[in-house]
């Protein structure tokens, strides 16, 4: 409520993650014009044996925000986890997700926990106070604001412990119809996504948002290096809160959700703010996405 009453009005993108969001974005990694997911899968693929020589096997795997759990299937066979923690906001999408996981992989050990991982993360006592391997693929650490995404990379240190590793996907700054296409893709799936949180909020607010009211508008601020995504309002309207009435005029937006891109450079320092050493990095031959091992830097307690 706090975000949609400021003078640029927000929505938080966790609530993008109801079940029905949850569906969403697994079509939308799909899409054509979505490279992140493919590119990644394909790094993870061709370097699983190389980051589980760096990170050692039969560790505990914690993956906030795991979704559907697709992209750590690519992994298990070289790390062979003693344990898997995923962790979702969207309950029953994850228990769907743990179950599918299960039967693939029957003798691992699978600890889901239904949490909002922007929050402190209350592990299962069965998983021990081991040193952990902390999983964070895709692009969402660029949901983050900057100084966000530090305080974010320090939590995932301290749940990954003192000789644990984070390994991190990040989207790379590139040309701008490439980054414009992906967000805006031709089947209308990401209008669709954005338009869903106005349903979740509905219900989360007992409000009467009408998603066919809003325009999906997303674009590449090139020199903030951050997708924006908006969801703009198509006429001068009023949408009730509960007992609170929010105004629209018309072409107002709210802003629903950035993607900031970094250079290899600036995701180095990033890590290094947060107490994290950048070990290596590897990535596709367009550059257009990188998987990061990070270990705690030696200043660190």
């Amino acid at each position: 409520m706090a975000g949609l009453q400021s003078g640029q009005k927000t929505i938080n993108p966790k609530y993008f993650y109801d079940e029905a969001g949850s569906c969403l974005f697994a079509q939308i990694t799909a899409l054509p014009e979505y490279y992140p997911t493919r590119t990644e899968t394909a790094i993870l693929q061709s370097h699983a044996e190389d980051i589980a020589g760096q990170v050692g096997k039969q560790r505990v795997v914690i993956e906030p925000g795991a979704g559907n759990c697709e992209k750590v299937r690519h992994l298990i066979p070289a790390l062979q986890p003693s344990c898997y923690v995923p962790v979702d906001i969207s309950t029953d999408f994850l228990a769907d997700a743990a179950v599918a996981l299960n039967e693939s992989f029957p003798e691992l050990r699978i600890e889901p926990v239904a949490a909002d991982f922007s929050r402190a993360i209350s592990l299962p006592e069965s998983v021990g106070c081991q040193s952990a391997v902390v999983f964070y693929p895709g692009s969402t650490i660029g949901n983050f604001e900057p100084a966000d995404a530090v305080k974010f990379l320090q939590r995932m240190r301290s749940l990954a412990g003192p000789a644990g590793s984070v390994l991190v996907g990040v989207d790379l700054h590139k040309d701008d119809a490439i980054l414009t296409a992906a967000y805006n893709d031709r089947a209308g799936v990401t209008a669709a996504f954005n338009r869903n949180v106005l349903l979740h909020l509905n219900r989360l607010l007992g409000a009467d948002f009408k998603p066919e009211l809003f325009r999906h508008h997303a674009f590449y601020d090139r020199e903030k290096r951050r997708i924006e995504m908006h969801l703009v309002s198509e006429l001068e309207q009023t949408v009730n809160c509960g007992s609170t009435a929010l105004h629209f005029a018309a072409g107002e937006s709210i802003h629903t959700e950035n993607s900031y891109k970094y250079t290899p450079q600036d995701f180095s320092a990033l890590a290094a703010a947060a107490g994290l050493k950048l070990e290596q990095s590897w990535s596709d031959p367009g550059e257009l996405f990188s998987v990061n091992l990070l270990s705690v830097a030696d200043c660190c307690d």
